[in-house]
């Protein structure tokens, strides 16, 4: 099958186009967009790829799935569009950046900026329809991010995983410790930050470790 998304990311994933799932997968996310309000736009359902190639990820942060409003989701996990009202876990998480590193919190919750840097922000299910959370969940989105992360993880070393809430945790629990600095917490949501999310230092650890190996930091 012909998917469009980033070079690097085609090569690495291209024994899984043509597996029985995820031929399954398109068609009926095809039929979801002909039939239903979904998100993101279409365009962008392979954005956190298309904005980190392979070979230039320096770290990773795992989410659920998109925002099921308008307007929001831009295929970057906690990412919202430029201009939109931050959502309560991205609030948290530039709090937390602030604290962490002192960088103010930004006029903008678009998280491009991060992605251009190296940081991988992905969805484990990449698209959602409206008002619907965990609509999309359970048809073959996560098999597909469970093999980029694995041989993201096989090919590479010295990345960050940052694995906030359960949920991300076992999604990351076959990474390899030694060769990648996995760093745990509570999710930023207000249900979960103030139980160790708030105070997780997770941004300075990071930009420690990637220093150490010679990587330049993030600009957080």
């Amino acid at each position: 099958m012909e998917v469009k998304i980033e070079n690097s990311w085609h090569d690495l994933l291209k024994e899984e186009w043509d597996k029985p799932y995820f031929g399954q997968l398109a068609s009926w996310v095809r039929d979801q967009y002909a039939s239903h309000t979904v998100f993101p736009p279409a365009g962008k359902i392979f954005a956190a790829f298309d904005s980190c190639p392979v070979d230039d990820v320096k770290v990773v942060i795992l989410g659920q799935d998109p925002y099921h409003d308008y307007n929001q989701a831009n295929g970057l996990c906690f990412s919202v569009c430029d201009g939109v009202p931050f959502p309560p876990s991205l609030m948290n998480i530039f709090k937390e950046v602030h604290d962490d590193t002192g960088a103010p919190i930004p006029q903008s919750g678009d998280l491009q900026r991060w992605a251009r840097q190296g940081v991988l922000l992905l969805n484990a299910t990449l698209t959602v329809e409206a008002h619907k959370a965990g609509s999309h969940q359970g048809k073959g989105w996560e098999e597909l991010t469970d093999k980029a992360i694995r041989l993201l993880a096989e090919k590479r070393q010295g990345i960050v995983f940052l694995l906030w809430g359960s949920w991300a945790q076992r999604k990351g629990d076959f990474i390899d410790r030694n060769r990648h600095l996995v760093l745990t917490s509570p999710h930023p949501s207000p249900l979960s930050a103030y139980r160790g999310f708030f105070g997780n230092h997770h941004f300075s650890r990071a930009n420690a470790y990637l220093a150490s190996q010679g990587k330049t930091p993030i600009n957080w």
